[in-house]
């Protein structure tokens, strides 16, 4: 994978693994702080969020350049990411962490979604938060937030490089959530990282009937016996997996 690019084998499997396995995937290859801290799902879709980043970067608001009447522009730069965040992608928001002022409101959640977009993060919180988390699109934030962003937040930058919730963001990484938490895989690692998690989870999946039906997890998690190498996959074959 590179650039912007998402194939469509990749990104269906990664709607079929968890924010933890990839986690713990990037962990094997040394990154730690792929996952953006303190952010839930607004509402709980029972889906993966999958897309590659389109980024919006926030500033603190300085009072003379944050008045109202700049909604009015056309370019202003929470609007224009908006209206050109491509369909598919997922908008991430970098609020400083600062959730005392919001980052978007159902309005403008519902023009993404019209718009195709695959979801939308932030570090800070959304207004209308009940309103968005009523809509089919995923979302999430750290809490619901009412004051506008102007209060606090100047939308300073579109599709930088960002960090969200301590999690280093570059326009076109791939962008995962679950109903837990959300995670930042990057761009050229995304195709092999979600081949691997199809496999992992495929494992686990056998590991929680063994140890339900009352197996031990020494030498089956992590596997380091034959024997259980060999239930797995007659376990397997028999799934069609």
């Amino acid at each position: 994978m590179t650039g912007q690019s998402l194939n469509a084998e990749t990104r269906a499997r990664l709607e079929t693994v968890s924010v933890a396995s990839l986690a713990t995937l990037l962990f094997k290859r040394g990154l730690r702080n792929q996952v953006i801290q303190n952010v839930r799902p607004v509402a709980p879709k029972g889906r993966n969020m999958v897309g590659p980043a389109f980024t919006l970067r926030y500033m603190p608001a300085r009072e003379d350049r944050n008045t109202l009447d700049v909604f009015r522009d056309p370019e202003h730069k929470q609007r224009k990411a908006i209206e050109t965040c491509p369909p598919g992608h997922v908008l991430l928001i970098d609020s400083r962490k600062d959730a005392r002022a919001a980052s978007a409101g159902d309005i403008l959640v519902s023009r993404l979604m019209m718009r195709g977009a695959a979801g939308i993060v932030t570090d800070g919180g959304f207004r209308d938060a009940m309103r968005i988390g009523e809509l089919d699109i995923p979302a999430y934030h750290q809490r619901p937030s009412s004051p506008t962003n102007l209060t606090l937040h100047e939308a300073i930058e579109i599709n930088g490089p960002i960090g969200c919730g301590d999690a280093p963001v570059f326009p076109g990484d791939v962008i995962v959530g679950d109903d837990d938490s959300v995670i930042v895989i990057p761009a050229h690692l995304a195709d092999e990282i979600a081949e691997e998690a199809v496999e992992m989870t495929a494992y686990e999946d056998f590991v929680i009937e063994q140890v339900r039906a009352g197996a031990s997890i020494i030498g089956l998690y992590p596997c380091t016996r034959e024997a259980h190498r060999t239930a797995f996959e007659q376990w397997r074959k028999a799934r069609g997996r």
